[in-house]
């Protein structure tokens, strides 16, 4: 088995645990009343039996005294009601906030590769349809569960008090249903597991469908696509049909088992009372016991059943954490000494396809480097690498001598930040979107904002302003600053860049670059296709890739002095300039 965010295996027992972790107390305060309800149902029952024999007796002074025990019934009713309803919230509620936590942790904990290569749909179905079911199914199944079978136990208990032989007829036609939940158990398990993956899917095509709605509305697809949204919506729906039909089943037949008994129980009662063998106020406390024992035969069925299938969602969970977890090293880098090396590294995404050949590379510390090439020549896929993203590469990284895989990634990340192409800008303020809702001092967050160029912005819209969902209220050339400053602010050893300035004008590209180009000891790796001969002159050395592999390097002027590859990129791209 593979390994979670700790090294241990994981395993249905530890998100189990997840729910009660801090709140077992409340838990069993929980259960607890819920005893002591089922023990208050029981004095109803001696209440009824107690009342019918004084009236048939005519004993008026018990019959006060029996008035008196109700009022203090009522109020032990009244008072272990509020508790319960209490403690039961309390307890739904903190283990919902755990859980929920512990799998959007677990979920953080993934390798870049492996969460770039799954469906986010199926991370977002784990943290809310598959929550919802499980709080319901598991969590609020558990404890009907629990107050079913109190109910169900203490009324056989007091039943087999009154009046043996009618209790065994009881237990013995109560396994009529119980038989029924074995077998259509199985079925609700596998719907409800079935209904979770068609929820995946239909939440990847929601969110595929409205990211992509400028391109649906100008292909005028709008036919098309709603065509197979019904479709998808469609098949979701009749698999929870499915479910739901074999829910209302084992309901139907556990409820129709229910009314047999009660009316074979009623009608041999009756019996028995006629031959003088119990009074009439025991066959009335039979009916009301009886009342506490087929309630439970009617729902324990479909409790057990639907608890079963919350269990395979989060046997879901446990699944997703086992798949592709983040491999954490054992060694904590402290620096980065002569800097980064990289040698005979090859890399595939998938097998055949190689994508970087032998490449040997030494990025040393405090220096700037510029990787060029075409598009699909590996120079994304390299930093992608650096950045610990991928374990399945043959050859060497090391950072200051260390091996990679071998480094955790915790502090791997502590000494590096990236800008990338494509900026992700949360649903909140441009002052957490620099500090990423962290504490930073104020002359830092200046800093990296004059830097990034973003003065103007904070200056006409404010620190505070709202970004909107994705930065829908800020330009592309805005989100990338904001990224850049982020970047900056965390002030690591190592910068990557990705193509970070494409979105920038070439005024404000060249000042973001030139400013870090000026920042002192910081190792800077930077992908670009924007080559400018004044900042390209500024670069340590400059690698030049073609078809996954290094074809030359060396400074500007050496590369641009001989008939290279590099000379020719550089030309088309001031040809293209003009």
């Amino acid at each position: 088995m593979k390994k979670n965010r700790e090294n241990k295996t994981v395993s249905r027992k530890e998100c189990i645990h997840i729910f009660y972790e801090k709140n077992k107390l409340i838990f069993i305060i929980t259960v607890l009343s819920l005893i002591f309800s089922s023990l208050l149902n029981l004095l109803l029952a001696y209440l009824f039996q107690e009342l019918i024999d004084s009236a048939y007796a005519k004993e008026m002074n018990k019959l006060v005294w029996l008035i008196t025990v109700a009022g203090i019934y009522i109020v032990f009713v009244a008072f272990n009601g509020v508790i319960s309803c209490h403690t039961r919230n309390n307890f739904v509620e903190k283990a919902m906030q755990q859980y929920k936590k512990y799998a959007y942790e677990s979920i953080t904990k993934k390798s870049i590769s492996s969460f770039a290569n799954e469906a986010t749909s199926r991370y977002i179905s784990v943290l809310t349809n598959d929550s919802f079911s499980i709080e319901q199914n598991y969590l609020q199944g558990t404890i009907n569960l629990i107050a079913q079978s109190a109910v169900f136990i203490a009324a056989l208990i007091m039943m087999i008090c009154y009046n043996l032989p009618l209790t065994l007829i009881a237990i013995s036609l109560s396994f009529i249903p119980i038989f029924i939940t074995m077998k259509l158990g199985k079925r609700i398990y596998i719907a409800e597991y079935k209904v979770s993956s068609l929820n995946e899917n239909f939440v990847g095509l929601v969110k595929d469908m409205l990211m992509g709605f400028s391109v649906i509305k100008s292909f005028k697809a709008e036919n098309e696509t709603v065509q197979i949204y019904d479709r998808q919506n469609t098949l979701v729906e009749k698999t929870k049909s499915y479910r739901r039909k074999v829910e209302a089943f084992i309901i139907l037949i556990s409820g129709l088992a229910g009314t047999c008994i009660h009316i074979a129980i009623f009608i041999f009662g009756t019996y028995l009372a006629i031959r003088g063998t119990i009074t009439i106020g025991v066959v009335i406390a039979f009916v009301q016991l009886m009342n506490y024992v087929l309630q439970p035969i009617n729902t324990i069925p479909s409790l057990l059943a639907n608890r079963k299938a919350a269990i395979g969602l989060i046997d879901k969970l446990v699944e997703i954490m086992q798949e592709n977890s983040e491999n954490k090293g054992t060694c904590q880098l402290e620096e980065i000494g002569e800097g980064i090396v990289c040698e005979a590294l090859e890399f595939s995404y998938q097998e055949g396809e190689t994508v970087l050949n032998g490449l040997d590379l030494h990025f040393e510390k405090g220096k700037s480097y510029a990787i060029v090439g075409a598009s699909g020549s590996g120079k994304t896929t390299l930093l992608n690498l650096l950045l610990g993203g991928y374990d399945n590469y043959n050859g060497k990284i090391t950072y200051g001598g260390l091996e990679l895989r071998e480094i955790n990634r915790d502090s791997l990340y502590d000494f590096i930040s990236i800008i990338q192409q494509n900026v992700f800008v949360f649903d909140s303020t441009i002052k957490n979107n620099i500090t990423m809702f962290k504490e930073f001092a104020a002359e830092k967050i200046e800093s990296a904002v004059q830097r990034a160029g973003l003065t103007e912005l904070i200056k006409s819209k404010g620190e505070d302003y709202h970004c909107g969902e994705n930065g829908v209220g800020l330009s592309g050339g805005e989100k990338q600053r904001i990224s850049i400053a982020r970047s900056l602010l965390r002030d690591t050893p190592v910068l990557f860049m990705d193509e970070a300035t494409a979105a920038l004008d070439n005024a404000t590209a060249y000042n973001v670059e030139n400013a870090i180009l000026n920042i002192d000891g910081l190792t800077r790796i930077i992908v670009t296709h924007k080559l400018e001969d004044t900042l390209l002159e500024r670069f340590d050395e400059i690698v030049v890739f073609s078809g996954g592999r290094v074809i030359e390097k060396g400074n500007f002027n050496h590369l641009m002095e001989e008939e290279t590859y590099f000379r020719s990129l550089f030309n088309v791209s001031k040809c293209k300039a003009c």
